[in-house]
């Protein structure tokens, strides 16, 4: 790769090193001028290493536009939304016309790559930080790897093989496409290290911070996506049974302000809004109402195909999706929208109220893994294993919250394994709902042409399961790195 800037995006070590993480731990104190000689000298400094590394997760190019993208409206669960010109390379991710040209995963990849190449540098130089506690020494490094794992697992998602970079300067810029199982083997190994080094739990200014529920449930979901059905299971009842987590009573409070950082969270994104700024993200702007009153720009539009999918009187519709003539969800309005846009409907869990810095600064937290999401990649794998009372248990649970106490969303009793594999992906589809999973899930299952070629009869088996390798990066590497099928 002869383009080092272009691969990870190196914003200069002020930024890279003095940036920070979660939003009780955001220390916006001028830094000063740092090098590679001057940082990683005290504790401080190494902690402020690895905020870096959580801080890249509200940036524009990982968590907003294009990442919402390529996982909401890329799917049957919505469509690309406001109005028919705004944002095109998005109509056609959502239509399968996208070209390696395309703006989405060019920008994804920056962001992904940033994200690694902090958390990189934070791996290979806090061992060698003089004169701090040990134990938070292996805490910090634990925190990197699970966040390297996490943004690789993202990317060998979305494109498969990609450059395996494990070092913040490499030696060799001509760096190819490594193989999936290779890239999965380095995302298992820093997830099972950050499971052995990472707290259960966090308290005061660190809360937000990943922990080893955290790993112990993404390396479940990595395992399920890999359908290694044992792993997955025994991981996932490795969450449920150490007690750490629950589901809250009331679904919609889940995406609340209050709902943030709950027993239902293993791990999400951190955003707070402050005058001053720097401390949230456009996730929220981007898929806000987009008309009267103005929060937003009014992308990732709920789907007629997701709508239909609740069965009736699932409670779980109304709280995902905010229509055009409701009160919005704080009581401060109504939704009237924007008359030259029909059909206009929002993703609600993205909603938040009015706050300071303007829409752009947006403090929702985004939710990344939740123990719903635990609940039922047991029971997928469970039944998968043939187990199937034990399966029918962890969906029912899922249900039961949702219904919250209405006689709606009646206890599933089927005993066949394919009747319940069927209704474990209903159930993760209307339970996670517009909250980035369901384009994954498609993928894993080998489902993605026969749901989305009926709806969008450009999709092309054996080529749009994978997004294209950025043409940029391509012609940037000369030729090492090679292009998906059917992209060329």
């Amino acid at each position: 790769m002869h383009n080092m800037k272009s691969l990870y995006q190196i914003l200069g070590l002020v930024v890279v090193l003095g940036a920070t993480a979660c939003t009780d731990v955001l220390d916006r104190t001028p830094q000063g001028e740092y090098t590679l000689e001057n940082f990683f000298q005290s504790e401080e400094q190494a902690v402020q290493s690895v905020n870096a590394v959580y801080n890249q997760l509200r940036q524009w190019e990982t968590h907003v536009f294009s990442f919402i993208g390529m996982t909401d409206i890329v799917s049957d669960d919505s469509d690309k939304g406001s109005t028919t010109s705004d944002g095109f390379f998005l109509q056609e991710v959502d239509q399968f016309t996208h070209t390696p040209s395309n703006v989405a995963p060019a920008a994804v990849w920056s962001g992904y790559y940033t994200g690694i190449f902090r958390a990189n540098l934070a791996i290979t130089r806090i061992p060698d930080v003089p004169e701090m506690d040990e134990g938070l020494r292996q805490r910090l490094i634990a925190e990197a790897s699970f966040l390297r794992a996490y943004y690789y697992f993202n990317l060998v998602r979305w494109f498969g093989g990609v450059p395996l970079i494990l070092q913040p300067f490499p030696d060799d810029f001509e760096i190819p496409r490594t193989p999936v199982d290779e890239v999965y083997a380095r995302i298992e190994a820093d997830l099972t290290f950050a499971m052995d080094n990472l707290p259960a739990s966090y308290s005061g200014t660190d809360i937000g911070r990943v922990t080893s529920g955290a790993a112990t449930g993404l390396l479940a979901k990595v395992a399920l996506t890999r359908m290694d059905y044992d792993q997955a299971a025994n991981l996932a009842l490795e969450v449920i049974n150490g007690g750490e987590y629950a589901l809250l009573p009331n679904y919609s409070n889940i995406f609340t302000l209050d709902g943030e950082n709950s027993r239902e969270s293993l791990f999400e994104v951190q955003a707070a809004a402050f005058e001053i700024g720097g401390g949230g993200s456009q996730y929220n702007e981007v898929q806000g109402v987009r008309g009267v009153p103005n929060l937003g720009w009014g992308f990732n539009r709920p789907s007629d195909d997701l709508i239909a999918e609740f069965e009736r009187g699932d409670p779980r519709r109304e709280a995902t999706i905010l229509y055009v003539g409701e009160i919005l969800p704080d009581g401060s309005g109504i939704v009237e929208g924007d008359e030259n846009i029909d059909g206009e409907r929002f993703n609600q869990k993205a909603f938040v109220a009015e706050h300071p810095g303007g829409n752009g600064n947006g403090p929702g937290n985004i939710r990344i893994l939740r123990y719903a999401d635990v609940l039922l990649i047991a029971a997928e794998a469970l039944n998968e294993l043939g187990r199937q009372e034990e399966a029918r248990m962890y969906l029912n649970m899922v249900r039961e919250r949702a219904r919250g106490g209405a006689n709606v969303l009646p206890d599933v009793t089927t005993t066949d394994q394919g009747e319940l594999r069927e209704a474990i992906w209903h159930e993760r589809r209307v339970e996670l709902a517009l909250e980035q999973h369901r384009w994954f899930d498609l993928v894993r299952t080998n489902r993605s042409f026969e749901v989305m070629n009926p709806l969008r009869p450009n999709f092309t088996a054996n080529k749009n399961e994978l997004f294209p390798i950025p043409q940029v990066e391509i012609d940037l590497s000369e030729g090492v790195l090679e292009q998906n099928p059917g992209y060329n």
